[in-house]
């Protein structure tokens, strides 16, 4: 924990306190502004674990068709798929190692929203060239104080999470493949993937309810952003050649 506050929190909390002395006055400013920057910064990255799964989507009906038609055959139906893949171009795998660069960030964003801009161990690590506020306002755009619990914000945090999940789930088999067996693992994956649809926006709202009001503020925005580059990743054009 301690290489890991040196690395990542310490230069996070740094991050947001000198956006804060460069707008002062709103916290809750400082908080969207370092979220945008860093969706920002790992746009790439997550662009290309979107793309992944996009692709993944567009050749599922394949994938459904060699289950079929090698339902009694599993080696023959591993060889089959992974030559789909190659075809494809497609690595099941590549949404993976953007989201796993990603989270190291994203908890130490979450750690220092969760301790409060006041903790005095945060305070204490200031960089020299780094300006300590005189005073935090936590009161975001006049009406929610940051530092408590904020259920608007919570819903709103909640909202977001709804429209990311509901643009991601899975698609269900085709009618004339989901009744035939080879496609029932899909059909298992794609009903999972429609409850925690409704699932994780309910646990985005209760623990957004239970954490300073900052931390729902950053999974707003977050989640925000998440959904408008999934909006351009799922609705761009493929390259004609």
């Amino acid at each position: 924990m301690g290489i890991f506050f040196t690395l990542m929190t310490q230069p996070m909390f740094n991050a947001l306190i000198g956006i804060y002395n460069v707008v002062p006055g709103d916290f809750g400013i400082a908080i969207v502004i370092l979220t945008v920057l860093i969706k920002l910064i790992l746009w790439p990255l997550t662009g290309k674990s979107l793309e992944s799964q996009k692709a993944m989507q567009e050749i599922q009906p394949k994938l459904d068709e060699l289950k079929v038609k090698f339902k009694d055959d599993k080696e023959g139906q591993a060889k089959a798929t992974m030559a789909l893949y190659k075809e494809e171009k497609v690595n099941p795998f590549s949404s993976c190692l953007p989201l796993i660069v990603q989270l190291p960030i994203l908890l130490a964003l979450f750690n220092v929203l969760r301790r409060g801009a006041t903790d005095p161990e945060l305070m204490a690590s200031l960089y020299g060239f780094i300006q300590q506020p005189e005073i935090i306002h936590n009161v975001f755009i006049g009406l929610i104080d940051l530092s408590e619990r904020s259920i608007p914000l919570a819903i709103l945090a909640g909202i977001a999470q709804y429209v990311q999940a509901k643009m991601l789930e899975s698609r269900r088999p085709p009618k004339d493949l989901a009744k035939k067996e080879g496609a029932k693992d899909e059909a298992m994956a794609a009903t999972m993937a429609k409850s925690m649809t409704y699932t994780m926006p309910l646990i985005t709202v209760v623990f957004g309810a239970t954490l300073p009001g900052g931390v729902a503020l950053y999974w707003f925005t977050s989640n925000v952003i998440s959904v408008i580059q999934q909006y351009l990743v799922f609705h761009k054009k493929p390259k004609t050649s």
